[in-house]
């Protein structure tokens, strides 16, 4: 079974980092983009055949270790 983890800072957080690329794409002539948020991608493959064990073992230790629930939202999308 494959996971994914999509990981973004919540949106009352500043992104400096998304706003240095911005600027960066404005720089090489792509002026059209207003902003850009960066965030974290994780791919996981896991041993199990259930979907419903893997989206709650998954939940867990994104909530533990991938995300920091201060200044960031996840959301999890989980493959057969």
């Amino acid at each position: 079974m494959k996971a994914r983890v999509f990981v973004t800072l919540k949106p009352s957080i500043l992104d400096p980092q998304g706003g240095t690329i911005r600027d960066a794409l404005h720089t090489i002539g792509y002026v059209a983009v207003k902003s850009i948020r960066q965030g974290k991608y994780f791919e996981i493959d896991l041993e199990t055949t259930s979907p419903e064990e893997a989206q709650a073992m998954v939940n867990e230790f994104a909530e533990k270790l991938l995300v920091n629930p201060v200044i960031e939202s996840y959301r999890l999308e989980v493959d057969e």
